[in-house]
């Protein structure tokens, strides 16, 4: 069976609705991805994320292999047991989490050596070895390790970067393949670098064409720069990458960030928004974010989002919220979490529904003018 089936493109946009199919079901497409950096979407359960309809989780090999370590997971049967979660998994690389250590690690074309940001302790990782710990996870999604630039970055900087992630990803296809992890049902990502650099860009995707992963990512982007230029990027590329496969745009974003990009025919997404805005008590609608914390919301007892069906917004008001919020109870955090995952996870089902019925532009002008975005 294929990575990716088609079927529907948008006629006046580049949206496309498709399915990925995985060992562990498939994934209607375009999708997004609630984040479990450490095998948890912070204050949500799985059961959590099944009712909210979630059809698949990403988790980050960095995080895991420093805590709890592969001998636990391995133990456990893999990630999939270990966290208990029978659905898809895409782990990404952690490539973004050790470049981040930029006073802890020291990069070589063999790898990157670098300290844990939890004891201390040396570590390497190469491409191959961040492949061999995404076996041990088997997660049914796996991104090679890359040189994420930072933003600004000098040209020749991001040309070293967008050369070492070629061989790095040439070296990741062959230990791929040379363990079996295909037979396993494990599929390969390629990750675009080149930061904002035109000629950088469509150098990189150039190149990891020539590998035929199973799929194609555009990284390095939401590290910095404006959103302009974030899109900018993605029109650089986004067209030279192959139809017949799935395209995910890293790290991003708000939600009309995904519209736009939809539009410009992105597959997948993730991004820690939806809970990181949770904990702080912003939480969204399609008319922007509500703060709940705030003084007008104390005897506001319609509900979070009077157009949202999630158990949230039908069982409790923006004052008790606040209230929650505003005396430190945990339970505010977990509140705010369903309600922005399960506004993300329907934003798509919403997204997808409105490709199938071919009216996506005139979806997709409304969502983003009642969101009074700067994308419009």
């Amino acid at each position: 069976m294929s990575f990716y089936t088609s079927i529907k493109k948008d006629l006046n946009t580049k949206a496309r609705r498709g399915v990925v199919h995985t060992a562990h079901g498939d994934i209607q497409s375009p999708f997004f991805m609630p984040v479990g950096t450490k095998a948890t979407v912070k204050t949500l359960s799985q059961q959590d994320l099944h009712q909210i309809g979630a059809e698949i989780e990403l988790s980050n090999t960095y995080h895991l292999y420093i805590r709890p370590g592969m001998e636990i997971i391995e133990a456990a049967g893999g990630l999939h047991k270990f966290m208990g979660w029978n659905k898809p998994i895409l782990t990404d690389s952690g490539g973004y989490q050790v470049f981040s250590l930029s006073d802890w690690r020291k990069l070589t074309d063999d790898g990157v050596e670098f300290k844990s940001h939890v004891d201390g302790s040396r570590h390497f990782l190469s491409p191959e070895g961040v492949m061999d710990i995404q076996r041990s996870l088997g997660s049914d999604m796996v991104m090679p390790l890359d040189e994420c630039s930072p933003h600004p970055c000098e040209y020749n900087d991001a040309l070293g970067a967008v050369n070492r992630t070629s061989a790095w990803a040439r070296r990741t296809k062959e230990h791929f393949y040379k363990t079996g992890m295909h037979e396993r049902g494990q599929r390969l990502f390629s990750i675009v670098q080149g930061s904002a650099y035109k000629d950088l860009r469509e150098r990189s995707a150039r190149e990891l064409l020539e590998l035929d992963t199973d799929g194609y990512a555009i990284g390095g982007v939401s590290v910095g720069e404006t959103v302009r230029e974030m899109f900018e990027v993605l029109g650089w590329v986004v067209d030279m990458l192959p139809e017949e496969k799935p395209r995910y745009f890293m790290g991003i974003g708000m939600p009309d960030q995904i519209v736009k990009a939809v539009g410009m025919g992105i597959d997948m997404f993730d991004t820690v928004v939806p809970t990181r805005y949770g904990r702080y008590g912003t939480c969204f609608t399609d008319k922007g974010v509500v703060v709940i914390r705030n003084g007008a919301f104390k005897m506001d007892f319609t509900p979070l989002d009077p157009e949202c069906d999630c158990f949230v917004c039908k069982n409790y008001s923006r004052a008790y919220i606040r209230h929650l919020f505003n005396t430190s109870e945990v339970l505010g955090l977990h509140l705010a979490a369903y309600h922005n995952v399960y506004y993300y996870v329907k934003l798509m089902r919403r997204i997808r529904e409105a490709i199938d019925q071919g009216r996506y532009p005139e979806f997709q002008d409304n969502f983003l003018r009642a969101y009074s975005s700067d994308l419009a």
